[in-house]
């Protein structure tokens, strides 16, 4: 077999398992710095881990997946500019390998929207794009 002409054939299964994924790795990634860091949600790392966590469930499960991927852009574009960039451009020195690693996937998220399996889909009826 063709490894090819499968992951082709299967390739919006593929998109939804990553979709599925990056949602749940955001969401614990901010459900984190509440849980286990205790942080205020007063501060600018309380605010990315409300927003971490709301554009995570909106991903997770497929709702406004394109809107939260813009939430998601603004706040690892600001991680980056605030707490990695200040430490160094690279960033397997400044500790934002992450943070670069999430703005990619969202804006994989962004130019490909919920793919088959979402809650909007299922919800509102509205066609997968």
């Amino acid at each position: 077999m063709c490894i090819g002409k499968y992951t082709s054939k299967h390739s919006e299964h593929f998109y939804v398992v990553f979709r599925v994924i990056i949602g749940l790795m955001f969401f614990m990634h901010g459900f984190m710095k509440f849980s286990a860091m205790n942080v205020p949600v007063a501060s600018l790392f309380g605010v990315a881990g409300v927003v971490e966590i709301i554009v995570g469930l909106g991903i997770l499960v497929g709702m406004f997946s394109r809107l939260a991927a813009v939430g998601g852009i603004i706040t690892m574009v600001v991680a980056l500019i605030t707490q990695h960039f200040p430490k160094g451009i690279n960033p397997l020195a400044n500790g934002g390998e992450l943070a670069i690693l999430y703005l990619i996937a969202m804006l994989i998220i962004l130019g490909k929207g919920n793919g088959k399996a979402s809650l909007e889909h299922t919800v509102l009826k509205k066609e997968h794009c």
